[in-house]
């Protein structure tokens, strides 16, 4: 059973972070495409500063999962140095309830936020709902339950300064 989470979280966690690299293309192709129609045709295209900022905000929500995984996210370093490895087990099971914690207020109210914005439209696309911006919250915020669990499982200290 636990073989085969760690399987599912490591497709959902590479096809989070394939989309992310993804958003931040689109966000980059964009930012040069606003700037070559404002500056060099000087017929400002106001869309792509739109797309650009959408695709900035699921580049960073699909991304957090990932961190997670690698246990880079919520860092208790020092104490995590010092502590004998009973001490280290149970700091990995609060640094777990923190971060779980903190994704289901994302989830819960990313979601909420994402129904409530259904009804308003993106400034410069008028017929595309902020429901889809505002989605990324929830839906970053399920993968990065997998990737916290995951770590919980199978810890992973690959932040710089206290990779193992």
């Amino acid at each position: 059973m636990r073989e085969k989470f760690l399987r599912l979280e490591h497709l959902t966690s590479r096809v989070a972070l394939v989309v992310a690299c993804a958003m931040m293309l689109v966000a980059a192709s964009l930012g040069m495409l606003q700037i070559i129609t404002r500056f060099v045709l000087e017929m400002p295209a106001e869309w792509t500063e739109v797309l650009t900022r959408f695709s900035l905000i699921w580049m960073v929500f699909l991304a957090i999962p990932m961190a997670f995984r690698q246990g880079a996210m919520v860092c208790v370093d020092v104490l995590y140095r010092w502590s004998p490895p009973r001490i280290r087990r149970l700091l990995d099971w609060v640094v777990c309830l923190a971060a779980t914690s903190l994704m289901c207020i994302i989830i819960w109210w990313g979601w909420d936020y994402a129904l409530r914005g259904r009804v308003q439209t993106m400034a410069g696309l008028e017929s595309v709902s902020m429901f889809w911006a505002y989605l990324a919250m929830p839906v970053g915020g399920v993968f990065s339950l997998l990737g916290i669990f995951a770590n919980l499982l199978d810890p992973q200290r690959l932040e710089l300064e206290t990779a193992i």
